[in-house]
């Protein structure tokens, strides 16, 4: 019979990428988990790593392994969930990661609603953007992701994390207050062929879509500013500096210096665990209680903001 601490190992391997960052996670010496590495090759009786360049990685004999090992993890998690059902009080740590617009909207009202709840659970909140904190949830860095869905920009879905739909959020179009009259969302849009632009970097799923939109308008925007912190976003729109798009979670009550054009777009926000963790109490109420913090966002009008 394999070793499940060595074959975790060789998972995180796969997760992970580098012998460095499995060590760097796991608290571990790199040459104590290449020597633990070793040994699972020799229990095992086939190459389970070939080195690329300075790196390494899985052979198909390896991957094989990783698979099975997955579905021994989850099934462990699946037994984990069933004894905390168990209990009568709900405690430990929930590890939560969230983007930034949904940890200032919905993160806070949910965590007032899980003490009140869950006295003795403790929940950690990291603050890391989806396309880092899904691949450390698959690393079990982390319970409980929250994502975001841009229209046409899917998430991957890797067969071992489960996704729930948590709202749909508005998406509008921020430019700075003027005295013109009022004009729908695609006629503003194609007179800001020429405004300065502030998006999220190259290679975001909101850029890729936010880029799209103005060429499908008829140009291509120039950018002038680049930050992750819509915040700032707003800011710009404000001080009269740039136009952008923003998710309704980010502009609810904005100041009259701002006029928005609600666009014919959502964003989808999603929370995300592994498969054989949804069914654990800890991530059940969590789940919920981001729900009914979400439930004040989900009532809104479809109706442009001046």
């Amino acid at each position: 019979m394999f070793d499940l601490h060595r074959l975790r190992l060789l998972r995180e391997l796969k997760h992970r990428g580098t012998l460095a960052a499995v060590a760097a996670a796991l608290s571990y010496a790199p040459s104590s988990v290449s020597q633990q590495l070793s040994q699972l090759e020799a229990e095992v009786g086939v190459p389970l790593l070939e080195p690329v360049g300075r790196r390494v990685r899985l052979t198909e004999q390896a991957e094989i392994l990783v698979a099975h090992t997955e579905a021994v993890l989850e099934r462990l998690e699946r037994a984990e969930a069933d004894i905390a059902t168990s209990l009568t009080e709900l405690t430990g740590t929930l590890r939560v990661a969230t983007f930034q617009t949904a940890a200032l909207a919905l993160v806070p009202a949910a965590l007032r609603l899980l003490q009140e709840a869950h006295p003795h659970l403790r929940v950690h909140v990291t603050h890391r953007e989806p396309e880092k904190s899904l691949p450390a949830l698959q690393a079990r860095d982390f319970d409980l992701v929250l994502a975001e869905e841009y229209p046409g920009n899917p998430l991957p879905r890797p067969a071992d994390l489960a996704y729930e739909p948590l709202l749909d959020d508005p998406l509008y179009l921020a430019v700075p207050r003027s005295p013109r009259p009022a004009a729908g969302p695609r006629a503003e849009l194609r007179r800001l062929a020429g405004h300065p632009w502030v998006m999220e970097p190259e290679g975001t799923p909101a850029r890729r879509w936010a880029t799209g939109v103005c060429r499908d308008a008829g140009f291509e925007p120039d950018v002038r500013f680049e930050t992750t912190d819509l915040l700032l976003h707003l800011r710009l729109v404000e001080e009269g500096l740039a136009a952008a798009f923003l998710p309704g979670l980010v502009v609810n009550g904005p100041p009259e210096t701002a006029g928005l054009r609600e666009l014919a777009a959502r964003r989808r926000v999603l929370t995300v665990v592994r498969r054989g963790r949804g069914g654990h109490p800890a991530v059940v109420a969590c789940r919920d209680a981001l729900r009914r913090a979400a439930a004040p966002w989900t009532d809104r009008s479809g109706e442009d903001r001046p």
